[in-house]
């Protein structure tokens, strides 16, 4: 059975008083949207604050993920299925490596997509099947999920028009294909809104990063 995607992941340590001892977000959304930038200012006002941040992305957030990317996004064609494939074992060596240790000991993990990109993409955008794909993350992230999920909403053509320098094999797959993916990724933060927050990627940073930090502010009660 497909654990359920708006539970808090079971697996998370939790600390005396029944507190996850770390907190995991992750950035989700279209290229162009600003996920980058609102992963640098949330970071540097919790670092600010006395937390421990870990800032990652998928794919790429460990050496071998620097490869992996390369060869998904820059390399030679690849068939769908492989695509899917690759993000996952790059997931699965992701969380192990790096996301779930950090966690372990208390920090904030923030990453600049997660497993809800898979299924938007391959298993939307690809036509792989999204439940498909989703299995196959769960597994390879032995069913860790976020516990908030901040989606950065914008017209597609907005957000590639934002991007400057070569686009790379999914930045180019077409209007249909990015319509579809900011479909599939509205379409799951509506079925899971304790876990979602959606946001209006048009709004300035500033304001977007203030939406951000009060979703988060119960969360955090009692921190540094």
């Amino acid at each position: 059975m497909t654990p359920d995607p708006g539970a808090v992941p079971a697996d998370v340590p939790r600390a005396q008083g029944g507190g996850p001892t770390g907190l995991f977000v992750s950035f989700e959304g279209g290229d162009g949207v600003g996920k980058s930038t609102q992963v640098a200012l949330l970071g540097h006002h919790l670092a600010a604050r006395g937390r421990e941040v870990v800032v990652t992305r998928e794919p790429g957030g460990t050496p071998l993920g620097l490869e992996l990317r390369q060869a998904i996004l820059h390399g030679e064609d690849l068939d769908p299925r492989t695509e899917a494939l690759l993000y996952a074992a790059d997931r699965a060596h992701h969380v192990a490596s790096l996301v779930r240790p950090a966690l372990e000991r208390g920090a904030v993990v923030l990453t600049d997509r997660y497993l809800d990109s898979s299924v938007a993409y391959q298993g939307t955008g690809r036509g792989l099947g999204a439940d498909e794909v989703e299995r196959l993350s769960l597994w390879a992230a032995r069913g860790l999920l976020p516990h908030v999920t901040v989606l950065l909403d914008l017209d597609p053509a907005v957000g590639l028009a934002r991007l400057t320098g070569d686009p790379d094999r999914l930045e180019s797959a077409g209007a249909d294909f990015h319509r579809r993916t900011r479909d599939a990724f509205l379409a799951r933060a509506a079925q899971d809104p304790d876990r979602w927050l959606v946001l209006d990627a048009s709004q300035p940073a500033e304001d977007l990063a203030a939406q951000v930090r009060a979703r988060l502010a119960p969360l955090l009660e009692g921190d540094a």
